[in-house]
């Protein structure tokens, strides 16, 4: 019956998947030592796992864990990730001039977004945004060449923005139909302070309060998500026992679900699973229970690859040997 439960556990993960959206060019913000001193350890390894994650996947992870920090993780600020880890990537613009972006939609889920300036002390959009879209990433149709690949004309905010880590560039999307939020940041200078300094960004005006109503749903379904959670990966260690050599599993799960996705077509990555739950089917044991709620809207076949990495990733941690320490929090292996 354990295994049954791992299997149809899928449903319950299905809002901790990441892999959606970031910007690619410039380099922005990426999580480190700062992120994980600030949000706690399992944070961390959500994002670094995996940097394209939602808001909502990182704290369905933060609510079991006794090293979150809410206010200085500030996790609906990029994500949560710092400036101190990224002083090296710390752009001097000037007013006027037009920066090219690039953006990877990795899986469409239609939603709203802009890019803005954001003050990261008050958490707030400086001016309006600089780009917005009514409609982003739709899932119903091609992803049109605007949603990845757009330029901004720089504003004077030479005055808020002369010192590094006073100002970002965010770029946030909502996926209002799915509960997600994404969020990227750009570390930028105007003026005197350029390419020098402290940071960290926040949401813009519009995104707070949808954000926020994201943040709230999330921690509600983190019970029984660290439930599924925990059952998906015992099964995996179980089977994982079996074979004598860790270092050849260490090296060839994650990279065998990377050369799995990367052989599927485009077209079908993005296909979107029917989202009706199974109404139970029968074993030789009696009937299976199917999946307490249905796959949410728009979750694509990229959508479950990317989990099934996220899970071999996790199972790789443990193999590497962390299996002997006592672990508390939802991926504990131990039934």
């Amino acid at each position: 019956m354990k295994q049954t439960s791992t299997v149809l556990s899928v449903a319950g993960l299905v809002s901790m998947v990441s892999a959606h959206g970031f910007i690619t060019s410039p380099q922005a913000r990426m999580p480190g030592t700062a992120m994980q001193a600030a949000c706690g350890q399992q944070v961390y390894n959500n994002q670094a796992a995996d940097n394209y994650g939602n808001i909502q996947g990182e704290l369905q992870v933060a609510a079991s864990q006794s090293d979150y920090n809410a206010a200085s993780c500030d996790i609906t600020l990029c994500k949560g990730y710092k400036y101190a880890d990224n002083t090296k990537n710390v752009f001097s613009y000037t007013a006027g001039q037009v920066i090219p972006i690039k953006f990877d939609v990795r899986a469409p889920h239609t939603g709203v977004a802009n890019v803005s300036i954001v003050n990261t002390k008050t958490n707030t959009v400086i001016g309006s945004p600089l780009k917005s879209w009514a409609t982003f990433a739709s899932n119903s149709a091609p992803i049109p060449a605007e949603d990845t690949s757009f330029s901004i004309t720089m504003p004077d905010v030479s005055s808020e923005c002369g010192t590094a880590g006073a100002c970002v560039i965010q770029h946030w999307w909502n996926a209002a139909s799915i509960d997600q939020t994404y969020e990227s940041c750009l570390d930028f200078t105007m003026g005197s302070g350029s390419g020098s300094g402290s940071g960290s960004a926040g949401s813009s005006s519009a995104a707070a309060a949808p954000a926020s109503s994201s943040v709230s749903s999330a921690a509600a379904v983190v019970s029984s998500t660290a439930t599924s959670a925990a059952a998906t990966s015992a099964a995996a260690t179980s089977a994982a026992a079996s074979v004598t050599s860790v270092p050849a599993i260490s090296s060839s799960l994650p990279a065998a679900v990377s050369s799995l996705t990367q052989a599927i077509p485009t077209s079908l990555l993005t296909s979107v699973i029917p989202t009706a739950a199974p109404t139970g089917a029968s074993s030789g044991s009696g009937s299976v229970p199917a999946p307490s709620s249905p796959l949410p809207e728009g979750f694509t076949i990229q959508d479950l690859m990317d989990w099934l990495a996220y899970i071999m990733s996790d199972v790789v941690k443990d193999l590497g040997g962390s299996t002997k320490k006592s672990r508390k929090y939802a991926r504990d292996f131990r039934m």
